[in-house]
């Protein structure tokens, strides 16, 4: 798993990394450019980090823009279960709101999505309440 802010490490630490390449989210600047760079796997956790919500919005780290990029270049977005789980009540509700925005723009832009979990039929479960279609849960991948 790549965990750095600089594109230029990153894209290093790519060449070097075994699959699946994971590559953990960062500010929205570097997410475009390592989405555009597209020679990894999964992009983990765009919900994450310091972001503000707006009055009638959400920043949940991913765009329509982001979402098209990232099934362009055959890239899917991950959702990290095991860390969801050891959060404290308030911030788990404002993590999963921000998730379920994520799995409606992926499901609109056709991206595909990746989640780490150790089990399956949890992971199914959870994608399907938080708005995921039938077919998404299925196609989801298990990491």
């Amino acid at each position: 798993m790549i965990n750095t802010t600089n594109i230029e490490e990153a894209k290093k630490l790519l060449k070097k990394e075994e699959t699946p390449k994971i590559v953990l989210s960062q500010n929205d600047e570097f997410n475009r450019k390592i989405l555009e760079h597209g020679k990894f796997d999964i992009l983990l956790s765009p919900e994450t980090g310091q972001r503000k919500n707006k009055i009638r919005q959400t920043d949940s780290g991913l765009n329509h823009v982001l979402a098209k990029i990232a099934n362009k270049n055959n890239l899917a977005i991950g959702l990290n279960l095991e860390e969801i789980k050891k959060l404290e009540p308030k911030s788990k509700a404002e993590r999963l709101s921000k998730i379920r925005q994520n799995i409606k723009i992926c499901r609109k832009a056709k991206t595909k999505l990746a989640i780490k979990t150790s089990s399956i039929e949890e992971a199914m479960s959870l994608l399907q309440n938080l708005g995921a279609s039938t077919q998404q849960a299925k196609e989801a991948i298990v990491f």
